[in-house]
Formats: structure tokens, sequence, C-alpha cells
């Protein structure tokens, strides 16, 4: 299976590293359209959420519309020696925000920590998802820890293009599973305590 999920990850990242930057931008906007949309999302007042590198779905417009909200965002650190993340609370990304693991924008430790335990929301990046819940990350498993043992209480809402999602996800034991999945087209809710029941809106 670890060949399998391999081979697949490197297909997917490598058609979402194709799409051109103002198309990517689009979708993006799309997405977080959706998202925002989302009542559970609307509702929630403290949110985790990924800071989008490379050709990821991007965040940052979101991180920035929610801070204007007056909700509390909070975004990972990453502890690679310790293989867990931590979340620290922004109030402005430009000022707030430097390089830092594998070049990812990540919050200086001079900031407040925020109790994952408090997190009512988080935005999850990924590789590759299906419409059942499941995703395939990068390969450190990070997010995968920081849902089941830091803030297992919140809602997990999977950003992705239409070009990542695929028929299923190959599923290993410690791969948690989303609550939503949001592309530019697509809305699906998934029951996690019921993988195969799901709902799609338009």
């Amino acid at each position: 299976m670890a060949e399998e999920r391999t081979t697949l990850r490197t297909k997917i990242l490598a058609a979402r590293d194709g799409l051109p930057p103002e198309e990517r931008q689009r979708k993006s906007q799309a997405i977080t359209e959706r998202l925002l949309a989302l009542p559970e999302f609307s509702a929630s007042l403290r949110v985790f959420s990924y800071v989008s590198f490379r050709s990821e779905v991007e965040t940052l417009p979101l991180i920035t519309h929610c801070l204007s909200r007056g909700m509390t965002i909070s975004v990972p650190l990453t502890l690679p020696a310790e293989h867990r993340l931590l979340a620290y609370a922004i109030t402005d990304p430009r000022r707030d925000l430097a390089p830092g693991y594998y070049g990812i924008l990540e919050p200086a430790e001079a900031l407040p920590l925020v109790d994952p335990g408090s997190i009512e929301v988080v935005v999850v990046p990924g590789s590759v998802f299906d419409a059942r819940g499941g995703r395939l990350g990068y390969g450190g498993g990070f997010y995968d820890r920081f849902l089941q043992t830091a803030a297992p209480q919140a809602l997990r809402i999977g950003l992705a293009f239409d070009l990542q999602v695929v028929a299923a996800v190959p599923l290993e034991s410690h791969d948690q599973q989303l609550d939503y999945l949001i592309t530019e087209t697509r809305t699906i809710h998934v029951e996690r305590k019921t993988p195969c029941a799901k709902k799609q809106r338009s």
C-alpha cells in the first residue's frame, strides 16, 4: 500500500502543480466562498488553519477575512523532531508569519499559544482526497496526529481542487477522516461515524 500511496500522491501533486497561478487563485476564491457559506464554519469563533504553500488551495485571504470578522485564528508551527504541530494565534499574517519548516510560513513562538482543545474547526491541507472523507497528506502524519490526539473535538474541513479528488484514497489505520471536503464545485459532508453515508451539495 505504501507504494500505491506514494505513486498516487506524486501523480496528483504534479497535476496540482500544473495549475496556472491565475486559475489556482480563481479556484481558491471559489473554495473560500463555499467554506464561508458553510453554517458550521461561519458560526465558529476559534479556527485552526494551515497556511498555504506552493500550489495548495490558498488560505491567506481566508485567514485575513476571518480575522476581520473577529474570529480567533491559529496556525501551525511544526516540530519535526516531535512529529507534531503547535497552534499559535495570529492577528496580522504579514507581521506574524515567516518562513519555517520547508519554507512554509509559520508563526513566531513569541505569539500566544492556543489550547488545541478549544479549537472548533481545523482547516486541513492534503495531497489526495475522496468523497468519503478520506485524505492523504504529505507523508509526515502531522495533521493526523493533531486531529487524533490534540484536537479530536474539532470539525475537520479539507480544502482541495477537484483534480485532487479520486474515487477512493488507499487509507491506513492512522489516517484521520474529514467531516467536510470543499472543492471549487462541491461541498461534501461526511458522517464520520458511518463513513459510507454522505451528502453532497451542488
